[in-house]
């Protein structure tokens, strides 16, 4: 049975300049290049560079009353067919501008190499193999990971081989061709573990009596070693202090990742370009706004004379109507356009100006225990703004300051109260507790019980399991992982 009601709903809908300009936001600089080149290439309307005169802003202002359904159709005025070229290389992609040789625009070339792959079946070809052997050697060599490690026991990569290369073989057979594998370049490569890969990197070393004992020690008493049971250590081999430490020195500088050391393994390579930039400048900060964020935009005065050209005739016919209807839509879109860029430029300064003034101990002495809690409400407030803008102007984007260039979302954090009742940084709590790791004694690593004692009694009353909290987050491991003899 069908029922007929009333119903009050209140929604927010987004107009499309509105979600243009929330999406041109949140795009960091190299992110806002791009779109704005795919936007030049789509939109014939909009050009580049700098313009000779402003003479059509009045005319675009006043397009808006151009049709007129009731006059009469004549094509011998105007043609619009004339102004719309179907020429692939459109007139801004070809102007030159009077810039100076500073302002040149330089990209950073990538080099082409070959895959980390590639490079280690280059090497099977040194070899001496059989068909079988080396369909296995090419299998076990695609079966490595970024890090240098096969992670798959041998029986699944037996029946892989006789399921998708049509190779019956054995463990046995795979191993012997494994061992082959690990004789390839970067050292370690092809490994099961992390033991076995710091075993064959050690056993290509020059024999020498410390590079002896950390063979024996990686091979024969591994568990100890990563557990740091150094008394254990000494009891076992019969050994001085002296002589671990040389041992452990040898193991310290292998490398657990021998993938990680390849070159050319085509990775992409992240360029940082700094969305903004600070300086002191006589004692004040300066904030400036990365001038490839700032582009020159103008409407094409071609277009616009095309309107002016169809406004000014008397008669019409119906496709310079549709013509003109094009038109009107492109010059739309590029004045949206242009007025979306500098909302943009305008959001992203009062932001960041903001965060700034906010943080002016920081970005003045460059310590980071002078951060102030900050969390995106507080931004928000401060320039009225929504918080979810603030979220998309510190998203993914730089600043460069006299002491690095720093990812903006590192400047907010979480407040806490100290003993004297007054509101700190939880970046300061964690920037204290790295100083007080790193000036402990290595031989008798503070427990987090004690790091939290020693931060109560510098004024931060946390709880242990906070500390442990703040310490994985700077990702610095137990008191046990950090001893040292």
């Amino acid at each position: 049975m069908l029922k007929q009601f009333l119903q009050f709903k209140l929604s927010q809908k987004l107009s499309p300049q509105q979600i243009q300009l929330m999406k041109l936001i949140q795009l960091p600089t190299q992110a806002f290049e791009q779109r704005l080149k795919q936007e030049l290439e789509e939109n014939p309307a909009l050009e580049s560079g700098k313009e000779q005169t402003d003479e059509y802003d009045d005319d675009f202002d006043n397009t808006d009353d151009y049709e007129d359904d009731n006059e009469t159709i004549n094509t011998d005025d105007i043609n619009v067919d004339d102004y719309l070229s179907d020429d692939d290389v459109p007139d801004y992609r070809t102007q030159a501008n009077n810039y100076s040789s500073d302002d040149e625009e330089k990209t950073m070339p990538y080099a082409a190499g070959i895959s980390f792959t590639q490079h280690l079946i280059n090497q099977l070809n040194t070899f001496r193999l059989t068909d079988d052997e080396f369909d296995i050697a090419e299998f076990l060599v695609g079966s490595i990971d970024e890090s240098g490690y096969i992670r798959r026991e041998l029986s699944d990569i037996m029946d892989d081989l006789a399921f998708t290369q049509n190779v019956y073989t054995t463990e046995e057979d795979i191993e012997k061709v494994l061992r082959i594998v690990h004789q390839l370049d970067p050292a370690g490569v092809g490994a099961r573990n992390l033991q076995e890969c710091l075993s064959i990197q050690l056993h290509r070393k020059e024999k020498r009596p410390d590079v002896e004992l950390a063979i024996d020690i990686i091979d024969n008493a591994f568990e100890k070693f990563t557990k740091k049971h150094y008394k254990k250590l000494l009891q076992k081999f019969d050994i001085t202090e002296q002589q671990l430490k040389d041992a452990i020195d040898e193991i310290e500088h292998l490398n657990p990742k021998p993938g990680g050391s390849y070159s050319g393994n085509n990775r992409m390579v992240e360029h940082v370009v700094p969305d903004f930039a600070i300086k002191i400048v006589d004692g004040e900060l300066e904030l400036t706004l990365n001038g490839r964020n700032a582009p020159e935009l103008h409407v094409s005065r071609e277009y616009n004379n095309m309107l002016k050209g169809y406004k000014e005739s008397k008669d019409k016919s119906k496709s310079q109507k549709d013509a003109v209807m094009f038109i009107k839509q492109k010059l739309d879109a590029a004045k949206w356009f242009i007025d979306a860029i500098k909302q943009r430029q305008q959001t992203l300064f009062v932001t960041m100006s903001a965060i700034m003034h906010y943080q002016k101990e920081y970005f003045l002495t460059g310590d980071e225990r002078k951060l102030r809690p900050m969390i995106l409400k507080d931004i928000a407030d401060e320039i009225d703004m929504d918080v979810s803008t603030v979220s998309r102007v510190t998203n993914s984007k730089y600043v460069d300051t006299p002491y690095g260039t720093k990812l903006i979302k590192e400047f907010f954090s979480e407040s806490m109260t100290n003993d004297q009742g007054e509101e700190v940084s939880t970046r300061e709590i964690k920037k204290i507790l790295e100083t007080v790791i790193e000036d402990e004694n290595k031989r008798k690593p503070l427990t987090d019980e004690a790091l939290a004692k020693i931060l109560k009694e510098k004024g931060y009353p946390i709880a242990r399991r906070t500390v442990a909290k703040y310490r994985e987050q700077l990702d610095i491991p137990v008191a046990r992982l950090r001893k040292k003899i």
